[in-house]
């Protein structure tokens, strides 16, 4: 889908850190914008609210997100395992229902989501995930399984989707688009680091980048050390 033809944009997940920098990216672009997030959370957009429409209400509410997306030419989605509610799953499956044919979904996650099996992992990656799920689970506070249960509905559907797997994350400005592979322990991605408003940024850029679709990028700050020593990497280039 060519850059011209994506008017109207609706972001699920709008008033977290790499939602705002994904509206401020879209409203950059001159797309109309429609961000969905919690009613609490409706004051982190108010630097936006004159340039933006704002649907209060819990993104896996499926009314929420049929009002939020319709008219949309794409959906950009944070897929937040909040609670133990299947709330990542209840997310992706409302988009993915009530989304228009045809339109460009993209979500994101973190490296632990894997499409095909084939992504490797050190020892130490798999303990940190698997205990920071117990723990969280324990406590109520966030289920991270049912982010990977999101994931299994996105790669079964037949929607023009992209899921992009986000490294660790920091602050600061833009160092420009990340690079991107398709299996997590490929040798660009060692460095595992990547800005999250260049996080948001490949989010956005794929909205109009034809071969992402049905692709699950990895991604790693174009900048890093791995991403520089493997300068031929695919660079997700919009």
């Amino acid at each position: 889908m060519g850059t011209d033809r994506m008017k109207k944009v609706c972001i699920v997940g709008a008033s977290g850190k790499l939602g705002q920098y994904m509206v401020r990216h879209a409203l950059d672009r001159g797309y109309e914008v429609v961000g969905v997030c919690r009613e609490r959370s409706v004051p982190k957009l108010a630097a936006f609210a004159d340039r933006m429409t704002i649907v209060p209400g819990p993104t896996n509410d499926p009314e929420v997100i049929r009002r939020a997306v319709a008219g949309c030419d794409g959906v950009l989605t944070v897929l937040a395992p909040w609670g133990v509610q299947q709330y990542s799953s209840g997310t992706a499956q409302a988009v993915l229902d009530h989304a228009r044919p045809g339109a460009r979904l993209v979500f994101s996650c973190g490296w632990h989501i894997t499409r095909d099996g084939k992504d490797r992992y050190s020892w130490m990656f798999r303990t940190a995930v698997r205990v920071v799920a117990f723990l969280a689970k324990l406590v109520r506070a966030v289920e991270i399984d049912d982010q990977v249960e999101a994931c299994r509905r996105v790669f079964a559907s037949d929607t023009r989707w992209t899921v992009v797997r986000g490294s660790d994350l920091e602050e600061g400005e833009s160092q420009g688009l990340p690079v991107w592979s398709r299996h997590v322990g490929d040798p660009v991605l060692a460095s595992n680091l990547t800005r999250r408003v260049d996080f948001a940024l490949f989010m956005v850029e794929a909205l109009t980048d034809d071969t992402l679709v049905r692709e699950a990028p990895a991604i790693v700050g174009c900048r890093t050390p791995s991403a520089l020593a493997h300068a031929d990497a695919p660079a997700g280039r919009a």
